[in-house]
């Protein structure tokens, strides 16, 4: 079976065609980021009208790539939820109309249940000795989903069966990581921006202090144990823009230009802030991640979304000689087309289909608190 995957819940318009929810025959992705850039995030607006103006041909240019036909698709499958109202309207629509036009059946998914399914998919050979794809984890597991809205640790029984453990109470990890890259300067998008600056820096520059959920009260003299997966940013997002001197450890470095708003920072100065600041953002990830490895006795974990791609996520769970950690291709951590579709195609094999009248949403209930 030959599923259509349209992707379009942020600012990457995205298409793909999967063959039997595993082997990826095309995947384009049309990224929005010089349009957001000046603005150093997503204006939902833009996002919105550059999704109208480009699906059409995204979705063509995913059919070519795959060397097909419309009439060569066997069902489309589209995000429903979560993201932009906006935007995932228009991806959402274009696939209800694709559907019906070709009389194929249609399936709404959710977009970071697809995230989770990314690690499955099989990547076009990139030619001899290309290493076979890795064997796709199996069920149960522990799902760590990091992204720009969401931070979430899960146990996954199935492709559509996942239990939260815990999620942010107030900023998502990546959401923190573009916030601090605004402040500061460093550029759009700011987990890319970050993780390569962290490269020329010391982590141990700053000791940032990490949060403390569900400490011990008169109340609750163990701690509320209802927050100990649960994840946290808005102080370290404060701490490394409005007090970033009381963490500072290393000497500070002679300033070599001025930075607007925050007196004088050096080269140096700015890759130890990226450094110490991802290195902090990714240990509270890891410390409530491992509570749930503990706790469940489940020792293999999938990770998906945007901050995936992040080297020193993925360099302090390679650590882990006693755990199975899968990460999907670079080119499948951000959001695209060829999860969706091999996602749906899960769906659509059991014999689900969605109503032409589904609709978007842009939040699902149990992702965030």
């Amino acid at each position: 079976m030959k599923v259509l995957g349209i992707e379009s819940s942020c600012d990457e318009c995205a298409a793909a065609v999967v063959a039997d929810g595993r082997e990826i025959l095309s995947n384009v992705v049309a990224t929005q980021i010089p349009f957001h850039a000046a603005y150093n995030g997503v204006v939902p607006e833009i996002a919105s009208r550059k999704h109208t103006e480009w699906i059409s041909g995204v979705a063509a240019g995913a059919l070519e790539q795959a060397g097909l036909g419309p009439g060569d698709i066997d069902g489309v499958a589209a995000t429903a939820r979560p993201g932009l109202l906006g935007s995932l309207l228009v991806g959402l629509n274009f696939a209800k109309a694709f559907a019906w036009a070709r009389n194929i059946p249609f399936i709404a998914v959710d977009h970071m249940l697809a995230h989770l399914y990314a690690p499955r998919l099989v990547l076009p050979l990139a030619g001899p000795g290309t290493p076979a794809a890795a064997i796709p984890p199996d069920y149960p597991f522990l799902g760590l989903l990091v992204s720009g809205g969401h931070s979430i640790i899960c146990r996954v029984e199935g492709f559509d069966d996942i239990t939260v453990l815990g999620t942010t109470v107030d900023d998502a990890v990546g959401e923190a990581f573009d916030k601090v890259s605004k402040f500061y300067g460093f550029g759009y998008p700011g987990g890319a921006v970050i993780d390569q600056l962290a490269g020329a820096g010391d982590s141990g520059a700053f000791r940032f202090p990490l949060p403390q959920l569900g400490k011990p009260s008169r109340e609750a003299p163990g701690g509320d144990p209802s927050h100990r997966y649960d994840l946290s940013y808005s102080g370290l997002k404060t701490a490394v823009t409005a007090q970033l001197e009381q963490f500072r450890v290393k000497p500070r470095a002679k300033a070599t230009q001025p930075e607007f708003g925050h007196g004088m920072l050096s080269e140096a100065d700015k890759a130890d802030i990226a450094a110490s600041f991802q290195k902090t953002a990714v240990e509270i990830l890891l410390r409530s991640l491992f509570r749930a490895i503990e706790d469940t006795g489940l020792r293999t974990v999938v990770t998906g979304g945007g901050v995936a791609a992040n080297t020193y996520l993925r360099a302090r769970l390679a650590e882990k000689k006693d755990l199975r950690c899968v990460f999907p291709p670079l080119e499948l951590c951000g959001d695209n087309g060829a999860m969706i579709a091999g996602l749906g195609y899960q769906y659509l094999a059991r014999g689900d289909r969605s109503p032409l009248s589904t609709t978007a949403s842009a939040r699902v209930r149990a992702f965030k608190h």
